[in-house]
């Protein structure tokens, strides 16, 4: 989809009534969205959709000019306005390094938290920060996770001796 209106925390797109797309929507309001820059800056959305007035149609067209050539005229009514309001996700810059992570929540959502934590059993052995491929564990007792640099890969929790890195719930 392309999202074609950000507003009031909420994410607006249409589809036309006649692609499986937007049966598969009737059916099953869940959505993954993801979208990449040329300089590998990421979103990820999960969220779910719901079918809401046409209303907004003049408005989005007006937004977005190009769609007067795809649905001209009268023809865009054959669109129907969905929009996300409850999600959560992440902005990911996989260009830089250590990597950047931060994640987010549409509307109401809770958050995920994602990625791993050390406990205290930690016997300050190092092998997880050798092991790390973004160099984000910190020495410490016990050591640490710097979080939004982490890729959630979990080469430290299968590595340590103690099992002393965790998964975060």
């Amino acid at each position: 989809i392309d999202v074609m209106l950000a507003d009031d925390d909420k994410l607006y797109f249409v589809t036309s009534r006649g692609k499986p797309f937007h049966h598969q929507l009737i059916q099953s309001p869940y959505i993954a969205v993801t979208g990449m820059t040329k300089d590998y800056r990421m979103v990820r959305l999960n969220g779910t959709a719901k079918k809401v007035s046409q209303d907004l149609l003049k408005r989005i067209f007006e937004e977005n000019p190009s769609m007067n050539g795809v649905y001209p005229g009268d023809s865009r009514y054959i669109l129907d306005v969905f929009c996300i309001e409850e999600g959560d996700g992440e902005l990911f810059d996989l260009g830089s390094y250590p990597i950047f992570r931060e994640s987010f929540v549409l509307g109401h959502s809770k958050p995920h938290r994602n990625g791993f934590i050390i406990k205290e059993s930690c016997i300050v052995c190092g092998k997880c920060k050798t092991a790390c491929p973004q160099q984000c564990i910190e020495s410490g007792t016990p050591y640490c996770i710097t979080q939004e640099n982490c890729l959630h890969c979990g080469r430290c929790e299968e590595i340590c001796p103690t099992d002393a890195i965790q998964k975060r719930r």
